[in-house]
């Protein structure tokens, strides 16, 4: 499998884990059951412990970190922006 291929396999996983998350939440607001409470809680689950973090992975996937960092070299690359 390439890596193109499972980037977008990637993409779609998290589509439709957050369809599936949100769905869950107004399922859980919408229909009056006795579990309610338990799909609002699932859903927020899903969200905040598995979409976010598979997609952050996703997004920094080969990424250098510290080009997104304020480090006195990247604030001086900055300040010569500026200047110019």
């Amino acid at each position: 499998m390439s890596s193109k291929v499972k980037l977008f396999s990637m993409k779609y996983l998290i589509i439709i884990l957050t369809l599936i998350s949100t769905g869950s939440i107004l399922y859980g607001f919408l229909v009056p059951s006795e579990f309610s409470e338990k799909f609002i809680g699932f859903g927020v689950v899903g969200i905040f412990l598995i979409v976010i973090p598979l997609f952050s992975y996703y997004r920094w996937k080969g990424k250098d970190v510290k080009d997104y960092m304020l480090t006195k070299e990247n604030l001086d690359k900055m300040r010569e922006r500026q200047e110019k």
